[in-house]
């Protein structure tokens, strides 16, 4: 009889943030008769893609025990290096050479330095054992003045079909940048599901020195997750630019307090081991739909913040119970 209920609660806590999911549909739409339609459902989920895509890699961090306050500056920088690349290609002057690129080659320059900033943070925990709330707050900082120095404060425009397809094109009438969730979403979910990789992140959020002790390389674990991370953030700067056509300096601003609260909702501990990408990906829907609503109801912007810092504070307090229960 006991088996019985402790095997109840676990999948009633499973399901969770699904199950809010669907009552935040249901009330969505009874106040309005604008939510449950084929153009605002594409809506939420071309915004919520960017959110995927940072918070997947946001969980994975986090399920190693650790945080990366820096994806919405390295988004920021990554998505104007990505255009610079593409419209102005790279000179250098003391070799008379100008380089040029196209749009799969800036592309892959801009996931590259997102993938070096994510190493970058991950090498500064790891080595000098800084706290990754310090080091990525750091980063934060620095990827954003770079993203002033590169852009002078002026945003890069004009970049063409071909780039802005990226994010505001379709295949079988799904948008792009959802395709690209998608995608993001299923290699997470092996890797966290079916690989070495994804059991060692388990086990160094449950117990590091316990991981260490049974032979886990944890430097090397971290600094490619780390690296996944920024890269992530680096494909979300890519969907931005695109869907904006256009690289703003100051893109990305608070995007990492989104991507938190998409793990956080979606049943991740913050202190490591515990969680799921699908949980976080259930997350982001959340936060979207939830902004979506809002907008549709008319709710001040203000209030809006209001409600959404609320919801995040209820996520951590359920978590937090949660693991007193266990």
């Amino acid at each position: 009889m006991k088996e019985g209920i402790a095997i109840q609660k676990f999948d009633i806590k499973k399901f969770q943030s699904l199950i809010a999911l669907l009552l935040l549909c249901i009330v969505l739409s009874v106040l309005t008769d604008k939510f449950f339609t084929a153009d605002n459902g594409l809506n939420v989920l071309r915004q919520v893609a960017v959110n995927i895509c940072i918070a997947t890699g946001m969980t994975l961090v986090v399920l190693t025990a650790g945080i990366d306050l820096s994806v919405g500056s390295v988004l920021a920088l990554c998505g104007a290096v990505t255009a610079g690349l593409y419209k102005n290609g790279l000179s250098f002057v003391s070799l008379d050479l100008h380089a040029t690129f196209t749009v799969l080659g800036a592309i892959i320059g801009g996931l590259l330095l997102g993938a070096v900033l994510g190493w970058f943070n991950g090498f500064t925990v790891t080595k000098f054992n800084v706290p990754p709330f310090v080091a990525t707050l750091a980063m934060l900082t620095i990827a954003r003045g770079f993203t002033m120095l590169y852009t002078k404060g002026h945003p890069i425009s004009n970049l063409g079909k071909d780039f802005a397809f990226i994010g505001s094109g379709s295949l079988l009438g799904i948008p792009v940048p959802v395709w690209m969730a998608v995608v993001v979403t299923l290699i997470a979910v092996f890797i966290t599901q079916k690989t070495k990789l994804g059991r060692y992140i388990y086990a160094i959020g449950g117990n590091e020195q316990a991981a260490k002790l049974s032979g886990i390389n944890i430097k090397k674990v971290k600094l490619t997750v780390y690296a996944i991370a920024g890269a992530l953030a680096a494909l979300g700067g890519l969907i931005v630019t695109a869907r904006l056509d256009s690289a703003q300096p100051n893109a990305g601003v608070s995007y990492e307090l989104d991507a938190i609260a998409a793990v956080v909702i979606g049943g991740t501990s913050l202190s490591g081991g515990k969680g799921s990408v699908w949980g976080t990906v259930i997350g982001a829907i959340i936060i979207g739909v939830l902004n979506n609503g809002l907008v549709l109801l008319n709710v001040s912007p203000f209030w809006q913040q209001v409600v959404k810092g609320a919801v995040i504070l209820l996520a951590v307090i359920i978590d937090k119970i949660g693991e007193k229960r266990d």
